[in-house]
């Protein structure tokens, strides 16, 4: 084995490191993926996540054994430019919307990605979160400008899928480095409650206990509902919320609930469901930052990726995910962060421990842009 290459085991973290690998230059060789399984190697969903980066990228080398427990992966360069995508419905189109928003700036063409499958489930960050939440922090970063959005043209939840989202992102040479460190109060709270193939009265059931728990704190809440019919509707049935607060320095929280997949375990009321999404956006409010705990991981990335420069973010307490990302990218970029806890006093009302990351960036720049 070459000495730049990485090896790895195991299918955890799976996406982080063909991301990183993408993004590093580096060779990566994963084994034992679920070798003891009854069922082992790669599953569908990570095979369609390989044919989606070997789609946006130029000259990648994939090499997978016979039983799908060995993965060599020699990254090509980022291309972009236009791509469509089934992806596997074991998973939502979050799954491959997550790796696409870190790769999407640093491609050769501005990517416009329409992927299709399933758009909201319980496992994944939903389409509507990413778009609350991750487009705004990427803006930080000062990935902005023509068109870059992301589209909900037809919901589909789990297990039928047959959604579709289009995802437009321009491409920047250099990412700006960021001081995130005051997130201030929550000004405001919006949110999103959809239901297909149920009746339409399932949306305003979640939105009134949703706000039932949220009234108490602050009376600046918006909930849309948005009720899909016919085509647009996907093939299974089912409702859900996704609710955003919004800081007085422009940070978003998330959280969301969808129902529970037609055939898959008990149903959910919607006054319940309801009421779990709106104290899960406390619980989120409570851990604070300036970057809510699904898209920790992404700024940290975008600070790695940042000019030669101090960045630094506040971040709630550390995900489980976003501590082994660390990891990887000290693997692949040879940065590492400093981290120092914040712990709130009783009387500051600031909710709980708080961890404020600080690294000095890579001073990455978008090789594969062509220069004008």
């Amino acid at each position: 084995m070459a000495s730049h290459g990485l090896d790895y085991d195991g299918c955890n973290f799976f996406r982080q490191r063909l991301v990183l690998s993408t993004l590093s230059g580096k060779r990566v060789r994963i084994k034992n993926i679920r070798s003891k399984d009854d069922n082992p190697g790669l599953r569908d969903f990570e095979a369609s996540f390989i044919r989606l980066l070997d789609k946006v990228t130029n000259g990648s080398r994939i090499e997978i054994n016979q039983t799908g427990t060995v993965l060599f992966y020699q990254p090509g360069l980022l291309y972009g430019g236009s791509v469509e995508h089934e992806c596997n419905t074991q998973r939502s189109i979050g799954y491959y919307l997550e790796a696409l928003l870190m790769l999407a700036p640093f491609m050769k063409t501005s990517l416009k990605a329409t992927l299709k499958g399933v758009t909201n489930d319980h496992i994944d960050p939903t389409v509507d979160v990413l778009k609350s939440t991750a487009l705004p922090l990427m803006k930080q970063f000062g990935i902005d400008g023509e068109g870059f959005d992301l589209k909900v043209v037809k919901r589909g939840m789990a297990p039928g899928g047959g959604g579709e989202v289009v995802f437009i992102c321009p491409t920047r040479r250099t990412m700006r480095p960021v001081q995130l460190t005051d997130p201030g109060k929550i000004k405001r709270i919006r949110g999103v409650a959809y239901s297909v193939r149920v009746s339409p009265q399932m949306a305003n059931r979640l939105v009134d206990t949703a706000r039932g728990v949220l009234n108490k704190f602050i009376p600046d809440i918006y909930i849309y509902t948005d009720h899909m019919k016919g085509a647009n509707s996907g093939k299974s049935p089912g409702y859900g919320l996704t609710l955003v607060a919004e800081t007085m320095n422009g940070s978003f929280l998330s959280a969301e609930m969808s129902s529970t997949p037609q055939g898959q375990g008990d149903p959910m009321l919607p006054e319940d469901l309801g009421k779990n999404c709106a104290q899960m956006l406390l619980e989120e409010v409570y851990r604070g930052g300036c970057v809510d705990s699904s898209n920790q991981s992404l700024a940290l990335l975008l600070m790695t990726l940042g000019q030669q420069d101090v960045s630094k973010v506040l971040l709630g307490p550390l995900s489980p995910h976003t501590i082994e990302f660390l990891r990887h990218i000290r693997d692949f970029f040879q940065i590492m962060f400093k981290i120092h806890v914040q712990k709130p006093s009783e009387d500051e009302r600031k909710g709980g421990d708080k961890v404020l990351m600080t690294c000095v960036g890579v001073g990455y720049s978008n090789i594969n842009k062509t220069l004008k």
